[in-house]
């Protein structure tokens, strides 16, 4: 049972900083950005390239991550989102084209084979005789630093206190003078931010290969429809308990079927609760 509470812990901070990234372009621009997973696959493929293939320092490949997913989440508000803005379903399609477009640019530099990351920390410590890997305890640590700290910065900052406010009421936030433009690439280039340091360290919990985007998106996916769209609350609870339903269905009924319950919860919660556990219903 502490082993389950341990490694359920460990997966939830990183589900938590997988889903925060997605959930922040649908809560303040409103939409469902499918290509959010090839800012994972970026930053796992930066930091192999740096710290593996050149040697740079770890944590240094994991700042190189984070810059290159904040300049593509930049790029693609710039390219796609405010030329087709107002057309969700033409954004939606293109993100979704983009990504096809991003796994064949990984596949043309680095090959189809799976690569292993070494892990940023490594060495195992032990709880009770249990052994925790330094790699995912660190990457639990990371993920509520930032969390934390992207919470603080909504609060007390002006442009996160802009965020908020067209989260809530776009047109409203704009006759106030808000520059929702400017609001919305900052939010798709902090987006790109975290995606990309998630990536590094999911890819070390799992492997790193050009179809690696598609399982991010599809937790980010489930944690935001099940918690409520636009929620970050309910991403945050959400993604604690689609962790810890995976670490218990692996551990105690089969790890071939670790995402399937998660699925079943969706398919239950979008019947139930349309919008949500906690997503507040669209008028």
């Amino acid at each position: 049972m502490l082993q389950i509470l341990i490694q359920g812990l460990l997966l939830s901070g990183l589900y938590a900083l997988i889903a925060m990234g997605f959930t922040l372009i649908f809560s303040v621009g409103r939409v469902l950005n499918l290509a959010y997973g090839t800012y994972l696959l970026a930053g796992g493929y930066t930091y192999f390239y740096f710290a593996q293939q050149l040697g740079l320092p770890k944590f240094a490949g994991v700042g190189l991550a984070a810059v290159v997913g904040a300049a593509m989440g930049l790029a693609k508000f710039q390219a796609i989102v405010k030329p087709l803005k107002g057309n969700h379903v033409a954004v939606e399609i293109s993100t979704l084209i983009l990504a096809v477009v991003v796994q064949a640019g990984i596949i043309f530099r680095f090959g189809d084979s799976s690569k292993i990351l070494l892990p940023i920390v490594p060495g195992v410590g032990r709880v009770a005789d249990i052994a925790i890997p330094y790699s995912n305890l660190i990457a639990a640590i990371v993920s509520w630093v930032i969390l934390i700290a992207l919470y603080v910065f909504a609060r007390s900052t002006h442009i996160g206190r802009a965020m908020r406010a067209v989260s809530m009421d776009p047109k409203g936030a704009a006759l106030s003078g808000v520059d929702t433009d400017r609001v919305n690439a900052f939010t798709w280039g902090i987006s790109g931010t975290l995606g990309a340091v998630a990536g590094v360290f999911f890819a070390s919990y799992t492997q790193l290969y050009p179809g690696m985007w598609v399982a991010p998106l599809i937790i980010a996916v489930a944690v935001v429809i099940v918690g409520g769209i636009g929620s970050i609350f309910g991403t945050l609870i959400v993604a604690h308990i689609v962790g810890f339903m995976e670490i218990i269905t692996s551990s105690l009924i089969a790890p071939e079927l670790r995402g399937v319950f998660t699925m079943i919860l969706i398919i239950g919660v979008l019947i139930a609760r349309p919008h949500g556990l906690f997503g507040r219903e669209e008028p």
